[in-house]
């Protein structure tokens, strides 16, 4: 698989996680959650939710549209193969080390999200990673 191909699949990827939002909110109850919440609360913790999704959706037109420019050096690439190879991998970091393990552990149908989302993290920080090492010459 050539790198522009594993971009293009990365930002269906994004797009689809994008999308993604509005069962995964259904499923895990974001609003009878966020009604608990004082009204400033609610109101963050919904707008900081879409302007997540907007991103990664973004980030997905960014990637499928734009591929072929994402593995050719430029003054532009470079801090934006950066910028998501960081933000993949902090995500990847928090799924392990931030979620509390009991949330998942000994849970079937968690224990298979938290391992998906694991690999999903895993391919978008290595093909963003492979990117930037294009975008510095370390190729």
């Amino acid at each position: 698989m050539t790198l522009v191909l594993a971009l293009r699949v990365a930002g269906v990827i994004l797009l689809l996680l994008a999308v993604a939002h509005v069962p995964i909110a259904t499923r895990l109850e974001w609003r009878a959650d966020a009604q608990r919440l004082s009204p400033v609360n609610r109101q963050v913790m919904l707008v900081h939710a879409f302007f997540v999704a907007l991103m990664v959706g973004l980030m997905g037109v960014l990637t499928l549209g734009w591929a072929e420019a994402l593995v050719m050096p430029s003054a532009l690439g470079k801090p934006v193969a950066a910028g998501l190879t960081l933000f993949w991998a902090a995500r990847l970091y928090f799924q392990w080390f931030v979620y509390d393990r009991s949330l998942w552990r000994h849970r079937a149908f968690e224990t298979r999200v938290h391992v998906l989302f694991t690999i999903l993290w895993t391919y978008l920080t290595v093909v963003y990673a492979c990117c930037l090492r294009l975008q510095l010459g370390v190729a």
